[in-house]
């Protein structure tokens, strides 16, 4: 099992220099503080409040370009689709669309958000474990790319659904080829323990079957072996060789396989850990599958929208405790889950220019929620800050607003893109009202009510 990440690493921190240095799209400004691209983040916080999720537009352009060129640039004819689930926000999916990067979706909402953002069907893989009959059904009548496979059972289902609908639906089979990415056991998909997929020695027998059903035309083979994948290529190089025996076997049964859809999993440096760059994974994909000379499938979230968003918070108090201080913030862990569920680090800078330059102590980065695993970070480098300081959450745009609730009654957080010099509110922030529609009261309740 991989050893959790733990919140604060044995070896030092990056300083805020070193962290502002990795991501071209901030800048510190000597008046205006904090800078995402050309919008100082304190002119964001006066419009929207805090907390709020803020995405380069900038950002997700030059990294969706480096993941293509790193491709183009190895000769493989390959189809980016991005995967919803890492961010949900319609402005993301549609700078992203513009850019000509396709959906990987693993819901019915997902699959409603790609539309809705301008991503055709013909751009849309759906993927997942439990696909119901309603978004299978509502997958073949948007005539999306391909849907993912991962068990006899889901193949005979949607090979119903499909005839019993005069269509035929393009799929893919998802196999488990038992590789260890040697991940957050939270986040390995591709072992032989998990659930997904099928496992790859029983992969050719139900190609065949699925090849005879109706309703479903057999286009390829898939697989998907982990998130925040940094330990380098051998884990993909041994996946994906599998695939290309499986692909082999499959062609000298006389079966048709069209494409290879690779999955996602490339992960990103949160701290100042070394990663994986994407001419890496082009070099893996050719080594282990040029051979087919097929073209081949990418499903890549985290790369994509990590590193192009931040959560702004603002600083509620500084408390003194027995032995440590408290940085409390207006934040807490139903917006960004990621440290309370994976133990995982963030980089966090001071926005305001003062504090960006002011000595810094050790400081435990919490929040208000009733929990003591509502913890951000411990025994952080930050400055002394005074109630409305704020501060920004680095590297959130991957899993953060897509994983937050509304727990303790918190509503969602605002969402703002930038681009350039200019912003705009993409997502509103939750009133109260909202968060209480569509409870209800029974009437039987309202009856002995004082």
């Amino acid at each position: 099992m991989a050893a959790p990440l733990p919140i604060a690493p044995a070896d030092p921190d990056p300083s805020f220099a070193e962290l502002l240095a990795a991501r071209p799209h901030l800048s510190m400004n000597a008046l205006d503080g904090l800078m995402v691209e050309g919008v100082p983040l304190a002119r964001i916080a006066a419009a929207a409040g805090t907390p709020t999720w803020v995405y380069s537009a900038g950002a997700l352009r030059r990294r969706a370009r480096a993941l293509q060129a790193a491709l183009v640039g190895d000769g493989l004819r390959a189809g980016i689709h991005y995967a919803v689930k890492a961010n949900t926000s319609l402005a993301v999916l549609r700078v992203l669309a513009a850019e000509g990067l396709g959906a990987d979706v693993v819901s019915e909402g997902e699959l409603r958000a790609a539309r809705a953002a301008g991503i055709p069907g013909s751009a849309i893989v759906f993927s997942g474990v439990g696909k119901t009959e309603r978004e299978l059904r509502l997958a073949i009548a948007e005539d999306i790319a391909q849907i993912n496979i991962e068990s006899a059972e889901e193949a005979a289902m949607l090979s119903a659904i499909a005839a019993s609908l005069g269509r035929t639906a393009r799929v893919a089979l998802r196999v488990n080829p038992d590789v260890d990415a040697r991940t957050h056991a939270k986040i390995t998909t591709g072992r032989s323990e998990n659930k997904f997929g099928v496992a790859i020695d029983d992969a050719p027998a139900l190609y065949a079957r699925i090849a005879g059903l109706p309703g479903l035309e057999p286009v390829g083979v898939a697989t998907h072996i982990g998130s925040q994948i940094t330990s380098g290529m051998a884990a993909y190089r041994a996946a994906y060789a599998r695939l290309a025996e499986l692909v082999e076997a499959l062609w000298a049964a006389g079966l048709p396989v069209k494409h290879v859809d690779c999955g996602g999993g490339l992960g990103i440096p949160y701290r100042d850990e070394p990663a994986p760059m994407p001419e890496a994974l082009a070099g893996a994909i050719k080594a282990s599958l040029g051979r087919l000379n097929l073209p081949v499938m990418l499903e890549p979230g985290r790369w994509i929208a990590g590193p192009p968003g931040l959560l702004l918070a603002s600083v509620v108090l500084q408390k003194q405790g027995a032995d440590r201080r408290f940085l409390v913030l207006d934040a807490a862990m139903n917006d960004l889950v990621r440290p309370a569920m994976y133990e995982a680090w963030h980089g966090i800078l001071p926005v305001g220019p003062v504090d960006f330059v002011s000595p810094v102590a050790p400081a435990d980065v919490v929040g208000p929620v009733c929990e003591t695993g509502d913890t951000f970070a411990r025994g952080r480098a930050l400055p002394s800050m005074t109630p409305g300081a704020l501060v920004a959450f680095l590297d959130a745009g991957a899993y953060g607003a897509a994983m937050s609730s509304t727990y303790n009654m918190r509503p969602l957080a605002a969402e703002v893109l930038v681009d350039g010099t200019r912003f705009a509110v993409t997502r509103d922030r939750q009133s109260y009202e909202a968060l209480l529609a569509g409870n209800r009261i029974p009437d039987w309740l309202e009856e002995r009510s004082p």
